[in-house]
């Protein structure tokens, strides 16, 4: 017997201008892939996927069947109206491009109340209504274009004209984090903080200077920052004849001490850097930053320094950018700061993720 959903496909609704955000939302990087890559690869598996798109040349890397805007600027009503015109099932579930946490679990279970009494499926979350996270049918195009015709072009005006089921999704297993939107930069930013960089160089470059006077700059605008150090020596971070220091050079495997406001753990084991980064994303006040000290070989973007005297070339990939007091620089291709320039340097760092 065939699923419910087998009458169904999906499409992404990728036609905003993302005002509010001023970059295109959907070609933003999430977890190293963009969203609309994330949303694409996810819903894939439910059939045929197809993209909306105000105009060509944005998506065609991530999906082979892209429809576009004939009523150019009337928002994603329009959107729908060429999904629905173009799809080859009765139903399609259509979500936004800026919804990364939409699942295809979320999608079955949405599909399950399909049946002939209803053309429009639309979830509700508590709040409001989600209609760029429902299921509409192709006999509902009649409705669209009559509204498009009168130029009403809010969504809700398709749901109130049409055989509307109402799917709350506070009786499913699903949190409102399934459908949350990134409207701004700092939605972004929430979502996928912390970011995560490294101030790399050689061997009395300045590191742990330029990252103190950093941790001062992020903490002036509010922001909560940790820190990685690598460091070639086998260092012990406690007190040499305490409690704690005896008991680990006895041979406990770990060695913790606490005060009311913090604690250290001592731990004999070796973790990699990204083992490490998680470990502190997992504690309770997750900061906004981890900054790591050294790691030059790492795959984290980096903040390279090229000090007079020390150096006089860059040595790392995935820069953010060279600070240098050199005024000839070998280097590939990347923005170049003063090192004494402090809010440059700062200002590149949040420039990088997106929070200028």
């Amino acid at each position: 017997m065939k699923k419910t959903y087998d009458n169904l496909s999906v499409a992404i609704i990728a036609g905003g201008k993302s005002t509010r955000m001023g970059q295109n939302k959907a070609l933003m990087i999430l977890n190293n892939q963009t969203i609309i890559e994330k949303i694409s690869n996810e819903l894939s598996e439910m059939g045929s996927l197809t993209i909306s798109a105000a105009s060509s040349g944005l998506y065609e890397e991530y999906c082979n069947r892209i429809v576009y805007d004939e009523n150019k600027d009337i928002g994603p009503i329009e959107g729908i109206r060429q999904v629905l015109i173009h799809a080859e099932t009765e139903y399609v579930f259509v979500c936004a491009a800026d919804m990364p946490f939409i699942n295809k679990d979320l999608v079955k279970y949405m599909a399950e109340f399909i049946s002939s009494d209803y053309d429009c499926y639309v979830l509700e979350d508590g709040e409001k209504l989600q209609p760029l996270c429902a299921i509409y049918s192709k006999k509902l195009l009649p409705i669209i274009e009559e509204l498009i015709k009168k130029g009403q072009y809010k969504l809700l005006g398709i749901i109130k004209n049409a055989r509307t089921k109402y799917i709350s999704l506070e009786y499913s297993k699903f949190d409102k984090n399934v459908v949350r939107n990134i409207n701004t930069k700092r939605d972004f930013f929430d979502i996928v903080k912390p970011c995560v960089f490294a101030v790399s160089g050689l061997k009395n470059s300045g590191k742990t200077g330029l990252i103190e006077k950093l941790i001062n700059e992020f903490i002036n605008e509010g922001y909560s920052v940790a820190t990685l150090k690598h460091d070639g020596c086998d260092v012990l971070m406690d007190a040499e004849n305490t409690d704690s220091y005896r008991f680990f050079k006895s041979g406990a495997i770990a060695s913790a001490v606490c005060t009311d406001s913090r604690y250290m753990i001592n731990v004999r084991e070796k973790k990699t850097v990204d083992e490490l980064v998680n470990d502190i994303k997992s504690i309770k006040n997750k900061p906004d930053f981890i900054i790591l000290e050294g790691f030059k070989k790492s795959d984290y973007p980096k903040v390279e320094i090229v000090r007079k005297g020390v150096s006089d070339k860059s040595i790392c990939d995935n820069l953010i950018c060279i600070a240098t007091d050199l005024e000839i620089l070998e280097s590939k291709e990347t923005i170049k700061v003063r090192l004494d320039d402090i809010s440059e340097i700062f200002f590149n760092v949040k420039k990088y993720f997106g929070l200028t």
